[in-house]
């Protein structure tokens, strides 16, 4: 395949591979605000705790089913119907997790400590620090698409390209990629800052005196700590009970299926030959969040709660409630025009090409625009 420089070369009202503008928007973000209908600003905590509800009983249901029945099948039909259950659970997950996602962005209610209880339970139930990832969000938000201070799929340079990443440059890396980035991308980024913004040490969600935090923060990172402790020892218990086996295929492999759907999407919104990246002297922050990327991964969109499709105006209104993102989003490309992206390639041949042209940025050979970087992948 071809670098980054040939894809801009290619035009079309709907190329989903055209380069965006870096130049400085003709709007605000007042002019935005201004085209979406004021009640898709309005948090309802009865909506927000129907979905959650809505999602919780089709974990328990799942549950019942695989808990009751699974055993009374034949072996192949056995093993077919495990399978199944752990990509449907983990879709189920997904939307759960997107509302814990909503509670960190206090867009699940009016009330922060409703919010904060409700993201800290489920969250923790995931084995993810809450607090923790919540402040590191918060800060992704903050400087969306910053080469220096971004939190999350920060792309590197080409001199600072690791060899493992040059090796995958070829048909049987790009196989290999999915294997080991899409389970472990989440666990290794909470753990050791995979993929995130550059600290002058070691970086990690559930160190309180670790360089992400402050000295406010502290406390919340020790609590975060706390509930994962928790879960751990909750599925511990578990494990003594029900066996091993039994918790792994009941709750272990939807979660590692989930982790695989959370890093995919993630990395989908974040990551196309089409938006740029800043360095500091480029860099504002409507440009930056503009720099995202609306995926429509059909059926997908409605498990994940529209958080795929909707990715654009999250970014610009993150307290804004997923059951208006949809509303919101067709109000906002009238004003966006060019610099609205979005890009309804399938999910799957999306992350292949994705994975293959975007492989580091560099600013174009006799560019004027000294601080624009554009993914390429010519080594």
């Amino acid at each position: 395949m071809g670098g980054g420089g040939n894809m801009s070369a290619q035009t079309g009202k709907n190329n989903p591979l055209k380069r965006m503008p870096t130049s400085k928007p003709p709007f605000t973000i007042g002019d935005i605000k201004k085209a979406i209908p004021p009640h898709c600003f309005k948090r309802s905590l009865i909506s927000s705790f129907y979905y959650t509800a809505r999602d919780l009983l089709a974990v328990f249901v799942y549950y019942y089913i695989a808990s009751t029945y699974f055993h009374l099948l034949p072996s192949p039909y056995r093993y077919l119907a495990w399978v199944t259950y752990w990509i449907a659970q983990s879709l189920v997950f997904g939307g759960l997790w997107i509302i814990c996602h909503e509670c960190g962005h206090h867009a699940f209610s009016d009330y922060q400590w409703v919010d904060d209880t409700v993201g800290f339970i489920l969250h923790s139930a995931f084995l993810v620090p809450y607090f923790s990832w919540k402040y590191s969000h918060r800060r992704h938000h903050s400087n969306t698409n910053s080469l220096e201070r971004d939190e999350v799929h920060v792309p590197r340079v080409k001199s600072e390209l690791p060899f493992l990443k040059k090796c995958m440059n070829n048909p049987v890396g790009r196989t290999v990629l999915p294997i080991m980035f899409l389970p472990l991308g989440l666990p290794l980024y909470l753990a050791c800052n995979f993929t995130g913004r550059h600290y002058d040490r070691f970086a990690c969600h559930y160190d309180p005196y670790g360089p992400i935090y402050n000295k406010r923060e502290r406390l919340w990172i020790y609590v975060s700590d706390v509930g994962v402790i928790a879960t751990a020892y909750v599925l511990y218990r578990v494990a003594l009970a029900q066996g091993l086996a039994w918790l792994v295929c009941i709750y272990g492999m939807p979660l590692v299926f989930l982790n695989c759907f959370l890093t995919l999407l993630t990395y989908l919104n974040h990551t196309h030959p089409s938006v740029p990246y800043y360095d500091s002297s480029e860099w504002d922050w409507l440009r930056g969040a503009l720099c995202t990327v609306d995926r429509d991964t059909g059926i997908l969109n409605k498990f994940f709660h529209n958080g795929p499709n909707t990715h654009v105006v999250h970014h610009l209104f993150s307290t804004m409630p997923h059951y208006h993102t949809e509303e919101a989003t067709e109000a906002i490309k009238p004003v966006l025009g060019e610099y609205y992206q979005s890009d309804n390639t399938p999910f799957y041949r999306a992350f292949w090409r994705e994975s293959g042209e975007c492989m580091y940025v560099e600013q174009d050979e006799g560019s004027h625009d000294n601080g624009v970087f554009w993914f390429k992948n010519k080594l």
